[in-house]
């Protein structure tokens, strides 16, 4: 019950506030005013263009509102029943300091700094700059890795199947910023309808499972109502998608994930870290993509793929968005199965 009913309520909530959401994100235009992609080297994704210029006028931004109200109000209103009526509601509410506070704030302000993105998109200006959200990110991580290894003492990471952890003293802390800095270049998954919510949705279920078993009861309902409300938010992403998930959505999703990782490893004897790679295996694939893509210009003066990330390639070579995306949800739930076993085990 304390998973489900986060979970639960989360969709709920998530499945009542589209409407409205929804209605002022169209009355508003909340979207780009203009179509178009550059790329890295400043010169226009002619690739990505000829696929997605028609879909980035006339659908809104701001997705990712569904998702993180959703869970903050949840998160809010279990917490204030609970001193209300903490007989019924104290084992429900999952606000906790030694367990939840790290990830909830990773969350917030990745929700809050993503949101001036997608405004700034929006207002017809650029957004925010790649290097301000990057130092975003990486200010967050690095206070956050400062208070594990200062506040917790945690200076390792659990390698699955061996006995000792793997320790790495005051490195613990740029590991710990590179992780963040990796999985958030991962957000670039929000690329087709349906793909980043069911995604992200996966991963969140699967570290709910692991937290669980670890007997981190916050940690596992606050993943469970992140994955009820992404599901709010694939009920309605789903294509054709009637907004998308946005910066907002996924630099929150990327920050308070890479927090929960680390909470579920050395902390509690569990492997929380280790697994990331493959239970977030799509956004391992989006990055490295992009990496590989870069590389192979740089080295051989061609592409790799047709369009990076890998699953805008697909789409470049014929595969319709929907069965790239139903493949990315296969893909996710196996390597999710996979991720929690050897974590649980």
């Amino acid at each position: 019950m304390r998973i489900f009913v986060p979970a639960t309520l989360a969709f709920v909530v998530g499945m009542a506030l589209t409407p409205l959401v929804a209605h002022y994100l169209y009355k508003w235009k909340a979207w780009k005013p203009k179509a178009g992609k550059t790329a890295f080297g400043g010169q226009p994704a002619e690739e990505f263009n000829r696929l997605h210029e028609h879909k980035e006028v006339g659908t809104p931004r701001f997705g990712g509102i569904i998702v993180w109200a959703s869970v903050l109000i949840v998160a809010d209103l279990l917490s204030i029943l609970a001193r209300i009526y903490p007989d019924v509601f104290e084992p429900l509410a999952f606000i906790s300091r030694n367990q939840t506070w790290l990830p909830l704030v990773a969350f917030a302000i990745g929700a809050f700094v993503g949101f001036l993105d997608d405004l700034f998109e929006v207002s017809g200006r650029k957004g925010l700059r790649l290097r301000v959200r990057l130092l975003v990110v990486a200010s967050v991580a690095t206070f956050v890795a400062w208070w594990f290894y200062y506040k917790l003492g945690v200076a390792s990471v659990s390698v699955p199947f061996m006995t000792d952890p793997f320790v790495l003293g005051q490195l613990f802390i740029p590991f710990f910023v590179l992780v963040a800095l990796f999985i958030y270049a991962g957000g670039v998954i929000d690329g087709l309808d349906g793909l980043a919510g069911g995604v992200f949705a996966i991963i969140f279920s699967a570290y709910a499972g692991i937290a669980f078993f670890a007997g981190q009861f916050d940690i596992a309902a606050f993943c469970a109502a992140m994955a009820g409300g992404l599901l709010a938010f694939l009920w309605f992403n789903i294509p054709p998608a009637r907004f998308y998930l946005s910066e907002t959505g996924s630099m929150a999703l990327t920050m308070a994930l890479v927090v929960v990782a680390f909470l579920t490893d050395t902390k509690v004897g569990g492997s929380g870290v280790a697994v990331l790679p493959i239970i977030a295996l799509p956004l391992v694939a989006t990055v490295a993509s992009n990496v590989l893509q870069l590389f192979w210009k740089k080295v051989f003066g061609r592409k790799l793929f047709r369009v990076a990330p890998l699953h805008h390639h697909f789409e470049a070579i014929g595969w319709p968005s929907y069965k790239v995306t139903m493949r990315y949800w296969v893909v996710s739930v196996v390597a999710a199965i996979i991720g929690m076993s050897i974590a649980i085990l």
